[in-house]
């Protein structure tokens, strides 16, 4: 049996950060994991500008609420249910991706939690470290063979472990770098070579 993994965020929906930096006016939080390697330096990094600004939970919640998922997107999904076990490995939390969940039709999602206290995010919960490689071998454990795509540097473990891992309309400065993992641009070519793992 076969198992898709995919990243949410550029490859399913718009990133959540950059709206929030669109919304908010703060340009700092434009910064993505297709800037930063390091999370954990990204995500204090945004925590501060939040309390820099006195950005409160509900003004991020309300301006997620109103994120559409790519063109496309919705239907790719449904597409490949008939195909793979699905999955979505994240590195946003819970309390920014549920509003998005069923415009995607609901699907499995790992990702983070946040510590929210007194509509303020305080700090963040990793569900693991490295989640989403270790979500892929762990799969792989149970015999089963994985498929991913994502489009960042957080996604690299996750496409290198899967038994074929492809970046999705990824930007040159991180496929450059990684030349060993095969990039397609859109849907509809992602589509095409999935077709040669479908069960």
């Amino acid at each position: 049996m076969n198992v898709l993994c995919l990243d949410l965020e550029g490859v399913l929906v718009p990133e959540i950060w950059e709206v929030i930096a669109d919304v908010t006016g703060i340009e700092e939080l434009q910064r993505t994991t297709r800037d930063v390697v390091d999370y954990d330096e990204l995500m204090n990094h945004r925590l501060k500008a939040l309390e820099r600004h006195d950005i409160s939970y509900s003004t991020i919640r309300r301006a997620i609420e109103k994120i559409e998922p790519f063109e496309g997107a919705a239907a790719f999904l449904e597409n490949m249910r008939s195909r793979f076990q699905l999955a979505i490995l994240s590195d946003t939390f819970y309390d920014f991706a549920s509003p998005l969940m069923p415009k995607l039709g609901n699907p499995f999602l790992l990702c983070h939690r946040m510590t929210i206290l007194e509509d303020r995010i305080v700090g963040y919960r990793l569900r693991q470290e490295d989640p989403k490689t270790h979500a892929v071998r762990s799969l792989q454990s149970l015999n089963l063979r994985v498929i991913a795509a994502g489009d960042s540097f957080n996604d690299v473990g996750m496409l290198n472990q899967a038994n074929k891992g492809f970046f999705f309309n990824a930007p040159a400065s991180i496929t450059e770098r990684f030349p060993m993992i095969e990039t397609v641009a859109n849907y509809t070519r992602l589509t095409e070579r999935l077709s040669e793992f479908s069960d």
